[in-house]
């Protein structure tokens, strides 16, 4: 039986072609389903138009907003393990991460209900006794929302939550691997009371539903996570319609040990920040750079505590890394791998795709740790999106800076230091969008985040976002009961 979608606020077939959702541990089939097709694009924004307008949804004052919000809040947290369990078959993400993933989507939507009830316009500074001015937020309409694969219940919060809250209609296309925890997700704003049509989910291909909910005439705004390609791609679309867009890319970003850092504090981080989540992570810290004084004792330690981490079944206590996505993405990554060997690195941990036993099944690759690579190398500048940490050591903070930002992206970086003026020095040198210091990967709803150069444009998270999702209006007041003087 097809798994069916959710097409402005109605279950139904897709009308694209065939889809299969398969577990990435051991390739099994998950749910078979039809994608979405052009004309349920075409469904879904005219019924997002539709219900945005003739439901009043714009004009509901924040509180009543808010409620669909707190419900959805609730009812992902009632029913935590189911989703967990769900977002773990959809991608592979070991449990405890699908954990922390789902609790994640259920605070951001409690922390954007509350946020929306706090949103206030602007009276601007009196200029003159005439008129009063003020500014208001008006929503936009239709946002298209396009999420990714590695962490889609968080992300996919991220945007229809703060979308919502500001008045708008969603049409949300997941990625093509990870439809289903989206599909669940529809379920509960639906049970929650959302108004029909606020929402839909559109799984399919990004280059033909993707693609044709970026050009559709009544979508006002473009939210996309993803990578660079199609953001840059997604931003033209959105400069030939003048319209606004927000774009969360890759990331290649750079981790350093200082020499007067807490090195059992910085290893143990480093691993968390590039092997967490298998390195499938736009923020993961695929770069590091140890001080020479403590070069070899850092890449020591660091080799024993990647050697040691357990790969495995996803569903199976005390693992650390699941599965990549899918194979095609595994040998990708392998590719990188060697690329690197051929460019004269040093593989001293990991790299290569198992070939024995319940690893065989899926597509895993182990944490993968290489050195002796000059900084030019394209394994050191491009995004590989897995776990592959490139070390290198530098002598001064002049040639730290120049090595860190010499690269396309600028999502996040780490320092690991006991000297928070010398940290606070570097991270304004940096740049990176985010900085982690003595910490790598916290995350708070109320920070916002987002990247420099290639890593993206605009922010997620904060108040501020729900703006983002809206238009700003001035009006003014007149205050002089005398008529307009100029025609008489």
């Amino acid at each position: 039986m097809l798994h069916k979608i959710f097409i402005a606020g109605e279950w139904r077939k897709g009308r694209g072609e065939p889809m299969v959702s398969r577990f990435p541990a051991d390739g099994s089939v998950n749910a078979e389903l039809n994608a979405a097709s052009r004309d349920d694009v075409e469904d879904a924004v005219a019924g997002a138009d539709a219900a945005w307008r003739a439901s009043s949804w714009r004009d509901r004052v924040p509180h009543e907003r808010a409620d669909i919000l707190y419900r959805v809040s609730d009812l992902i947290t009632a029913r935590a393990p189911e989703l967990a369990a769900l977002q773990t078959r959809d991608n592979g993400k070991p449990l405890t991460e699908a954990r922390g993933l789902v609790a994640s989507a259920a605070a951001t939507a409690r922390y954007f209900a509350a946020a929306c009830e706090t949103l206030e316009g602007e009276s601007p500074t009196q200029r003159s006794r005439d008129f009063l001015s003020l500014s208001q937020y008006e929503p936009l309409g239709v946002i298209a929302a396009i999420t990714p694969w590695n962490s889609p219940i968080a992300s996919d919060m991220q945007k229809i939550a703060p979308a919502l809250a500001g008045g708008n209609a969603v049409v949300l296309k997941p990625a093509e691997a990870t439809p289903l925890i989206s599909l669940k997700l529809a379920e509960l704003f639906e049970e929650a009371g959302l108004p029909k049509g606020l929402l839909s989910v559109l799984p399919g291909r990004g280059s033909i539903i993707g693609d044709a909910l970026a050009r559709h005439p009544k979508v006002r705004k473009i939210s996309f996570t993803g990578g660079t390609s199609t953001g840059r791609h997604l931003a033209h679309i959105a400069a030939d319609k003048l319209i606004a867009t927000s774009l969360e890319l890759g990331g290649k970003s750079p981790t350093i040990i200082c020499a007067d850092a807490d090195l059992d504090q910085a290893v143990k981080g480093v691993a968390y920040g590039i092997f967490s989540s298998a390195g499938q992570a736009c923020i993961a810290g695929s770069r590091l750079f140890i001080h020479r004084s403590l070069y070899d004792q850092a890449m020591q330690r660091l080799i024993a505590i990647t050697g040691a981490l357990r790969i495995g079944h996803p569903e199976t206590p005390g693992i650390h890394l699941g599965p990549l996505i899918n194979n095609k993405h595994r040998d990708g990554v392998a590719a990188y791998v060697d690329r690197a060997r051929q460019e004269g690195g040093r593989v001293l941990t990991g790299g290569e795709v198992p070939t024995a036993g319940e690893l065989a099944r899926g597509s895993f690759y182990p944490p993968t740790l290489i050195d002796g690579l000059p900084h030019t190398s394209a394994v050191c500048q491009e995004e590989i999106f897995g776990p592959v940490l490139i070390a290198l050591p530098y002598a001064d903070d002049d040639e730290l800076i120049g090595l860190a930002n010499d690269n396309r992206y600028g999502l996040a970086a780490g320092i690991w230091t006991r000297d928070y003026r010398h940290a606070l020095q570097l991270a304004g040198k940096l740049e990176a969008g985010t900085v982690w210091i003595n910490t790598y990967k916290k995350f708070s709803i109320s920070t916002p985040f987002g990247g420099a150069k290639d890593s993206g444009l605009g922010r997620e998270k904060g108040r501020q976002s729900i703006h983002a999702y809206m238009q700003q209006k001035s009006l003014y007041l007149g205050l002089d009961a005398t008529p307009i003087s100029w025609c008489d």
